[in-house]
């Protein structure tokens, strides 16, 4: 018997044990960055982006999104996106030496957190017939192709971060549609060289030198090293229970920096310790464990990938934020997802949970194509 919130036509399609686990990560973030004086800009703002993604994401997961296995339509989206990302190196403003922002008044939205939901759109698009055929190395060149024209223009900004992990969504969707062991060992190759190439002419000096204190982190804290070290003595200083919210002396007296956006984390195991940080990892396993689960049952390859696209994004982002707060990965600038601020991302991660619910909710309606093992639905 169905509950009568499940009759409603906004509320039919929501995963609540992703929204409560969504409530409450953000809610962790929130405390997090909540101070006194002027850092409760970040709260107020940050709670106006959490309503409006929460609305994006019910509204999201009422869309019957099957329009998207047109090929049109994918390759209209992935077109504006990519002439976003090209314009906001021209027009755009610099926050924290990377030109990734277009200032819209009282907001500003960094492109590259959308241009990596349409870059899974466009993979699962092309993997949702072609991973029978996997086997070929020209699909390996044509989806890197799609991947490699954003990692190019985000490395111009220069936004390191963001063009790794456009470039780990397209080997995770490889890896999931089927490559060889033989193809993957050439893209390894290739991206050693392209890392090689990026040092020599792409990197700025500040991005080196991140690169280089992860090597040796205890070499400069004083320098380069002082952001990844202030972040490790927070995490370590959290101990069993933490310190209690809002006693957190390294993010509270500013001794480690950003810590609402690229060291919350850190700011977050200070404050609640081991238990808080495990109970943290938990939720984030859920709302992975749910997106898998919908995987599962797609209705067809394209919303299998789909969902399976968002999980590597969002693990991805979740590692990378995770091991440079406790001194594994360098320090890039990525922020930890439903919890960091920042309205971008947050939209983006959102956005592409509600997709997967309207995925789920509608995509059962579909016909099967027997040669391509493949619903195709409504073309």
């Amino acid at each position: 018997m169905s509950r009568w919130w499940q009759r409603l036509p906004l509320l039919a399609a929501i995963d609540w044990y992703v929204i409560g686990s969504l409530l409450l990560i953000s809610g962790a973030g929130l405390l997090s960055m909540n101070s006194f004086g002027s850092q409760s800009y970040f709260f107020n703002r940050q709670v106006i982006w959490l309503a409006i993604a929460l609305a994006v994401l019910v509204l999201a997961s009422t869309v019957d999104w099957r329009f998207l296995r047109q090929s049109e339509v994918v390759a209209g989206l992935f077109i504006v996106s990519a002439i976003g990302l090209g314009l906001v190196t021209v027009l755009g403003v610099v926050v924290k030496g990377a030109q990734s922002w277009f200032s819209l008044g009282a907001i500003s939205l960094q492109p590259a957190d959308f241009m990596k939901l349409v870059l899974i759109l466009v993979l699962a698009k092309y993997f949702s017939r072609r991973h029978i055929e996997i086997a070929y190395i020209r699909h390996i060149l044509v989806s890197g192709l799609y991947a490699f024209i954003p990692f190019v223009l985000i490395l111009l900004q220069p936004d390191f971060g963001s063009a790794m992990i456009i470039f780990l969504i397209w080997l995770g969707m490889i890896i999931v549609s089927g490559v060889s062991k033989k193809h993957l060992l050439i893209v390894a190759g290739i991206g050693f060289g392209a890392f090689l190439m990026a040092w020599l002419f792409v990197f700025a000096p500040y991005q080196k030198a991140r690169i280089m204190t992860f090597v040796h982190p205890l070499a400069d804290i004083q320098g380069a090293g002082y952001n990844a070290f202030q972040s490790m003595v927070a995490v370590g200083s959290g101990q069993w229970l933490g310190k209690g919210v809002g006693y957190g002396t390294q993010s509270r007296l500013e001794f480690l920096p950003e810590y609402e956006t690229d060291f919350i984390f850190a700011a977050f195991a200070e404050e609640w310790g081991f238990v808080g940080v495990l109970f943290l990892f938990i939720l984030f396993g859920v709302i992975i464990w749910r997106l898998i689960d919908a995987a599962r049952v797609g209705a067809s390859n394209f919303e299998t990938l789909f969902a399976v696209g968002v999980v590597i994004a969002l693990m991805t982002h979740f590692t990378i934020h995770v091991g440079m707060n406790i001194g594994l990965l360098p320090v890039t600038g990525l922020p930890f997802p439903f919890m960091s601020y920042g309205g971008s991302h947050i939209l983006a991660e959102f956005l592409g949970l509600g997709m997967v619910m309207g995925m789920r909710r509608y995509g059962r309606a579909a016909h099967r194509d027997d040669m391509h093992n493949e619903f195709v639905g409504p073309q």
